[in-house]
């Protein structure tokens, strides 16, 4: 016996279940991405926003070491502690200033010589010969290796009685008149520069590495009958097709290099040489050796802000010369 729908009742349209199961699939895969994202959005939020934002509310505070027990305690300073750090002519400014030139020396140099050590080890080993992936490998180690552990060896070598940098350049290739000194006076910039560029150009050997494997090897036949040298097709092929790479290469090794902590304090301790004396460094000195945390709060501040509007300035710039290329 067949039940029919009593009065009042409807009978449910034929589709309107396959409707149902076709909005709950779709809700779900839309959905979906979200979920595995949310994981890495709260790591983020934790620790990346939250310290942000908390220190840049300290950089409008007096927070001093009289507060750091509750910093909350602290009074507001408004925009003093960036006044300070803007006063060129003053003591605490002119510092950050001189911190900031030797900063962007370092970057630019360190930058430079890491992409250009990088494109010429993968234009070397980008035809196959014997050996090339150990020794791929081997030019892969500096990068590999903890960075901490890294710079302590380096600090070993760069020690001027015992060091190996010493041992080498006067003991036995008697290349100076004197054993330098290379972890304190003006030295210590190319010792640092030195272990930067170390640390840094197998990132760049193996992003361009990466980018060499998308340029057919028909380009480089075709350039080679019409008579093209090495050179030429480096400049003609290898180069350009690497633009693309090398726009975000760049970007990243610059703001890696000028934010770079961890081998000026391992190379250098506490405090660095003025020679050496790197943003990072200066700002650390600002709030934990002197303690006055809303200044060094401010000096974060402003880096944040000019590390910002370079990099729009690097992306519009380059977004701009891409459109009118096409």
């Amino acid at each position: 016996m067949i039940d029919r729908p009593t009065a009042g009742q409807e009978a449910a349209p034929q589709g309107a279940a396959p409707a149902r199961r076709r909005l709950r699939e779709k809700f779900g895969r839309g959905a979906l991405p979200y979920l595995l994202l949310l994981p890495a959005l709260l790591a983020e939020l934790l620790i990346h926003l939250v310290p942000m934002v908390t220190g840049i509310v300290m950089a409008f505070k007096q927070l001093t070491q009289f507060f750091i027990r509750d910093w909350s305690a602290a009074p507001w300073s408004g925009f003093d502690n960036f006044e300070v750090a803007l006063e060129f002519n003053a003591p605490v400014g002119k510092a950050l200033l001189h911190s900031f030139w030797v900063t962007c020396a370092f970057t630019v140099l360190s930058v430079g010589l890491s992409w250009l050590i990088g494109v010429t080890a993968s234009i070397f080993t980008q035809d196959a010969f014997r050996g090339r992936g150990l020794l791929r490998a081997a030019f892969m180690l500096p990068y590999a290796l903890p960075v901490f552990a890294a710079v302590i060896t380096w600090s070993f070598m760069f020690q001027r009685d015992t060091g190996l940098i010493n041992h080498v350049l006067h003991d036995q290739l008697h290349l100076t008149s004197d054993k330098p000194f290379w972890l304190i006076g003006d030295n210590s910039f190319w010792a640092l520069l030195t272990v930067s560029v170390w640390k840094s150009w197998p990132f760049a050997f193996l992003t361009l590495t990466a980018g060499l494997q998308n340029i057919p090897r028909e380009l480089y036949e075709a350039a080679a009958l019409d008579g093209a040298g090495v050179w030429q097709q480096i400049r003609r092929i290898t180069l350009p097709s690497l633009r693309p790479v090398n726009l975000v290469l760049v970007l990243v090794l610059f703001l890696w290099t000028f934010n770079d902590f961890n081998t000026p304090f391992v190379l250098f301790g506490k405090s660095a040489p003025q020679a050496a004396d790197l943003i990072s460094i200066h700002i650390y000195q600002s709030s934990f050796i002197t303690w006055n945390f809303g200044q060094g709060s401010a000096m974060s501040v402003l880096l944040l802000l000019f590390l910002l509007l370079v990099t729009a300035v690097y992306l519009f710039a380059t977004n701009r010369r891409r459109g009118e290329a096409e």
